[in-house]
This record gives C-alpha cells, sequence and structure tokens, in this order.
C-alpha cells in the first residue's frame, strides 16, 4: 500500500511540474504553478519559509518523501530505472560521506558566493527544468505542429503551431549530458545521484536520520533472504545486520514489496533501545567528521540545430539579425538589478519556457551560465506580458503588475548611425519611431544645415523602458542600427 500510494502521488506530482515547462497556452502554469514554489531551493531562494518550514517537518516525521515524491529529477530516475528489467539489480553499499557533504559544502559555498552556474549544475529542480525545456518542450512543440498542420486541414483551429528553436547551445550541451549522466546511474544503481551527488537530498538526510515513521527490520521475522536490498534502490539495507541507513531511504516501499512472505518490513513509528539509540548516535558523529576531498565532472556532447530560412512573401529570405553585444545584459522586469537575478535565479529555464515573445534565453556568461537574459532578435517584451515574473519560484523575478511593468525601466534604446538605413541607403524608414510604444523615440534630421539630410532616430532616455521593440523591429540586417544597453539595477520612469 505504501509502494502504491507513493507511486500515484509521485506521478500526479511528476505530470503537473512537467507540464508547467510544457504549457503552451499558459492555463496550466495558473493553476499549478505552486507545484514549482514548493521545490526546496526555490522556496529556500525566495524566502519562502512556510515552505521551507514545512518540507523539513515532512522530513522529520515520514523521512525523505520529498526526493520520492515531490522532487521531478527524483521521479525521473525512477523512471529511468525501469529501463533495466533484472529483478535483482541493487545491493547495500555504505555511504560515500565525504563526496555527499563535500558536494552539499562546494553548493553551500557557491549559493553564498553568488555562483549562480554552479548552483544552476547541482540543484536538482534546476537540472529538472533544463531537460523539460530544452529535451521534452521541442518534442512536445513537434507533436503540436503536427497536430496543427492535421487540424488546418478540417478547418479547425484547437491548435496553433508554435516556433521550435534553439535557445542556448551550451544549455542544451548541459541538457543532453546531464540526462545521460542521470540515465546511465539510474539504469546501473537506482538513485546513486540522489544520495551522492544531490545536494539538497543530502542536506535533508540531516534531517531524515532522525524521522519519526521509518522502515523497520523484525529481526524475528527476517531469514536474511536478501531481497529487500536487492530490490532497495537506495542501496541503504544491510540485511545482514537488520540496518538500515535512514539518512539514504527515501521511502520508496519497494523492501516492503519485496518482502511480501515473511512481512519482516515494515513502515511505522519508530521507537528505539537503547543499544540502537548508541549506534544510531555512533553513525551520526562519523557522518559529522566526513571532510571534502574533491568531486569533479565534466561531460560534453555536441547536438546543434537547424531553422528554416525565414521568407518575406515567398520572395526573398530574410537575413537573421545577428546577436547584440551588450555591455550589460538585460535582465527581466520584476528581477530588480542583475545582483538579485544572480543571487535568487536557480536557473530552471521555468521562465524560458513561459515567454510566448521568445525573448527570454539562457544566458552563456561564465558566472550566470543557463541563467535568463533578455535578447531581441525573435521578439520583443511587449508591455501587455508578464508570464516570467508570473512563474518564477525563487523570487528572482518578482511579481508586477502590467502598470508597473509598463513604467520599470531595464535599460535604454541606443543608435547605431553605421547601421542605419537612412544614413546607408538613403530611404526614408522609421520603423523604430513608429513601434515605440512608451514614445521615447524621434524622427530628427541628421544635419539641420543640408536640406537632403535623411530623417534619424533621437532616444529619450529618460522614458524609454527598455522593451526592444525598435531593436526587433529594426529592418537593417544582419546588424540592427538600435539596440537595448541593459541597466544593472532597474528603475520606474
Amino acid at each position: 500500500m505504501l509502494r502504491k500510494t507513493r507511486m500515484f502521488l509521485a506521478a500526479v506530482a511528476f505530470v503537473l511540474v512537467t507540464l508547467l515547462f510544457l504549457d503552451l497556452t499558459d492555463n496550466l502554469r495558473h493553476l499549478f504553478g505552486w507545484m514549482a514554489k514548493i521545490q526546496f531551493l526555490p522556496a529556500l531562494l525566495a524566502m519562502n519559509l512556510v515552505v521551507v518550514v514545512a518540507l523539513l517537518l515532512l522530513t522529520l516525521v515520514f523521512g525523505r518523501i520529498y526526493c520520492s515524491v515531490i522532487c521531478p529529477l527524483g521521479v525521473m530516475q525512477d523512471l529511468m530505472a525501469r529501463f533495466n528489467r533484472k529483478k535483482n539489480k541493487y545491493s547495500f553499499s555504505k555511504a560515500k560521506s565525504w563526496l555527499r557533504y563535500g558536494v552539499l559544502a562546494v553548493f553551500v559555498i557557491a549559493l553564498l558566493a553568488g555562483v549562480g552556474s554552479l548552483v544552476a549544475l547541482l540543484a536538482p529542480y534546476s537540472s529538472y527544468g533544463r531537460i523539460a525545456n530544452n529535451l521534452l518542450l521541442p518534442v512536445y512543440e513537434l507533436v503540436n505542429n503536427g497536430l496543427a498542420s492535421l487540424a488546418e486541414r478540417y478547418d479547425s483551429y484547437a491548435f496553433s503551431s508554435t516556433n521550435i528553436w534553439m535557445k542556448s547551445v551550451p544549455t542544451f550541451i548541459i541538457a543532453v549530458a546531464t540526462f545521460v549522466i542521470l540515465f546511465v546511474l539510474a539504469y546501473r544503481n537506482g538513485r546513486t545521484y540522489c544520495n551522492t551527488i544531490c545536494p539538497v537530498g543530502t542536506f535533508l538526510s540531516l534531517f531524515a536520520r532522525f524521522s519519526w515513521m521509518r522502515i523497520k527490520i523484525d529481526e524475528d521475522k527476517c531469514i536474511k533472504c536478501g531481497k529487500c536490498a536487492r530490490g532497495c534502490k537506495a542501496a541503504c539495507i544491510d540485511f545482514k545486520n537488520y540496518a538500515i541507513d535512514y539518512s539514504r531511504c527515501v521511502v520508496c516501499g519497494n523492501c516492503i514489496d519485496k518482502c511480501d512472505k515473511e512481512h519482516a518490513i515494515s513502515y511505522s513509528p519508530i521507537r528505539l533501545t537503547k543499544q540502537a539509540k548508541k549506534k544510531e548516535d555512533e553513525s551520526v558523529d562519523q557522518s559529522r567528521r566526513s571532510f571534502l576531498v574533491a568531486s569533479a565532472m565534466a561531460t560534453t556532447a555536441a547536438v546543434l540545430a537547424q531553422e528554416k530560412k525565414k521568407v518575406d512573401g515567398g520572395l526573398a529570405k530574410i537575413e537573421d539579425k545577428a546577436v547584440v553585444d551588450r555591455n550589460t545584459p538585460i535582465t527581466p522586469p520584476g528581477s530588480i538589478s542583475a545582483s538579485n537575478m544572480a543571487k535568487h535565479c536557480t536557473a530552471c529555464q521555468l521562465c524560458v519556457s513561459a515567454c510566448p515573445n521568445e525573448v527570454l534565453r539562457p544566458s552563456s556568461g561564465l558566472l550566470t551560465l543557463m541563467q535568463p537574459t533578455m535578447s531581441y532578435e525573435r521578439g520583443y517584451c511587449r508591455p501587455e506580458c508578464n508570464e516570467c515574473s508570473s512563474v518564477c519560484p525563487a523570487g528572482a523575478i518578482r511579481p508586477i503588475t502590467l502598470d508597473v511593468k509598463s513604467s520599470t525601466q531595464i535599460g535604454h534604446a541606443v543608435w547605431v548611425k553605421k547601421n542605419c538605413i537612412p544614413v546607408v541607403d538613403g530611404v526614408e524608414c522609421g520603423n523604430c519611431e513608429r513601434h515605440c510604444p512608451v514614445g521615447a523615440i524621434t524622427m530628427v534630421v541628421l544635419d539641420e544645415n543640408d536640406e537632403l539630410s535623411p530623417m534619424v532616430p533621437a532616444v529619450n532616455e529618460v522614458r524609454c523602458i527598455g522593451c526592444g521593440a525598435c531593436e526587433n523591429l529594426c529592418p537593417a540586417r544582419p546588424f540592427t542600427a538600435i539596440y537595448v544597453e541593459g541597466h544593472e539595477v532597474h528603475k520606474q520612469v
């Protein structure tokens, strides 16, 4: 019963979290966005003490059920492990405490130092977000576009096609590498990542060892057949000594299911004898003395996606815009500042998935690797949209109203004379002025003393909010004639 209940709850949680990244209509994010906010690290960074305390209490009472029910990366590893069809595929192994607590120490130091890229590499929810956004979402969009094409033949608008594009090659490579590593580990040894590398799992293990409800072995009924150990994906059951490492046990219920004849294993409130209490205290002391030696992981893979060339009326190919090299990256409205983004963002990619205008994409900067940054080659930040601020679970992008967003200056436009069409080609344009939503651009004469001088844009930096409409809609190719330079700290205009 425990195993079936756990599997049902885990399936529901996994599907809901996955749909947050695959939602093309934004309806599910508004209904189930709370699933992202109850993930441990996002809740901690958002200072959501209610969720953090609730998860810790949940662990103290029931053990590490967070890892086997709520965490999507943990559930995904269970799915991967099922590809291994061997009945007796696991065995007991001693905890590698030096590695577990070493990775946790590195994680905490990186978190405090603001090294977001390292935090994102180790955080379980962020890792799953990258996999969902970079691997699952394109497949989901491909199926959706196929259904949209089919529906169009029957004059149905039940589906609408969407663009499939590569948001970031480095992030895609990291997502592929993470998926491959997790699959190999899960296929061979079940929850190796959870109990050896995952910093959240290690942190919760400090509380799980004192949990009230625990898996127990009845020494009088146990015949030492070893079925429980061979079915334990956490490799934490030493059946020869009737011992269970509760710091690694994720309460999956597999051992109870395996011990179906003898019924020597149960999940119930613990009552420690003096001897058992002494052994547990010794185990705790030994874990505390563990010292970090070294941990490293590096994997590379190269997968590039080719996009179809855009065509203007079926007559001429439109050259893609080159990515602007900005002195200061642009962070989304609601992120307050680049510093706030770096400190709170877990790089889970949920905002990137939610952005309907294809503005957000993972950063390739070393310290902010995979954290969202804004770029306007494919769209611009529309004043009527605040999706990213409504879905962020970690407080990196604070919720803001549309009125506040429309008056938040995240950057300012900069005119590049050498790329401007009226200057280079001698033809009228004014596209940037016509599409500026705040009227921050005015067309003026380039040379007041020349009657034939072209009209060029003049930017009012005080009014400009940095939405990128001018940059996105500028017809100059491949280098835009006007671009947005980001601000380190946002301000209201």
